[in-house]
C-alpha cells in the first residue's frame, strides 16, 4: 500500500484508478511465488558454486519477467509500479532506477534489522547480489531482446 501511495504522490494526475488493481495483482503474484517455492522445495543446493549459479539463473528469470511485466505499461505489482513511477518522473532508465530502489530497500531493511533485533537478520549475500544485478539484467534485456521491444510497442495503446 505504501508503494501505491508513493505512486499517487509521484505521478499525481498521471496515476490512473485502474492502478489500484495492483493490489489484486500482488495477491495473485504472491500466491504464485508460494506455489513455486513449494514446487522447488526439493531444490536445496549445498555446494557454493551451485548456489551462486542458481541465484544468477533466478535473477535472470526474475529480470525477464519484470521486463515483460512493465513493458506494455499496464498494471504491475506495486514494487515495480513504484520503480516505474520514479523512473518516469526522473526520466531515468527503469533498470538503473530499480537497482537504486532495491539497494534503498536493503539499506532500510538493514537499519530496521538492527533497530528491532540488534543484529543483522534476514539479509544475505543473495539479497544483495539480486538488488545489484536484477535491474542491470532488466536494462540489458530491454535493449537486446526483440520480444520485449515488441511488447513495449504495445505501450502506445495505453490502458487507463
Amino acid at each position: 500500500m505504501l508503494f501505491i501511495a508513493l505512486q499517487i504522490i509521484l505521478l499525481k494526475r498521471d496515476f490512473h484508478p485502474i492502478q489500484f488493481l495492483q493490489i489484486a495483482v500482488n495477491i495473485l503474484f504472491s500466491s504464485i511465488i508460494d506455489i513455486s517455492m513449494a514446487a522447488l522445495d526439493w531444490f536445496q543446493p549445498e555446494a557454493f558454486p551451485v548456489r551462486i549459479l542458481s541465484l544468477l539463473l533466478g535473477c535472470t528469470i526474475l529480470a525477464f519477467g519484470i521486463s515483460i511485466e512493465v513493458a506494455p505499461n499496464v498494471v504491475v505489482v506495486p514494487g515495480e509500479g513504484v520503480v516505474r513511477a520514479i523512473a518516469k518522473v526522473r526520466k531515468a532508465d527503469f533498470g538503473k532506477t530499480k537497482v537504486c530502489f532495491d539497494v534503498t530497500l536493503i539499506l532500510t531493511a538493514l537499519c530496521l534489522s538492527f533497530l528491532f533485533f540488534g543484529s543483522l537478520q534476514g539479509l544475505g549475500i543473495g539479497t544483495l547480489i539480486s538488488a545489484l544485478i536484477v535491474g542491470k539484467i532488466v536494462s540489458f534485456i530491454n535493449r537486446r531482446l526483440p520480444l520485449v521491444a515488441w511488447v513495449k510497442g504495445l505501450e502506445s495503446r495505453e490502458w487507463h
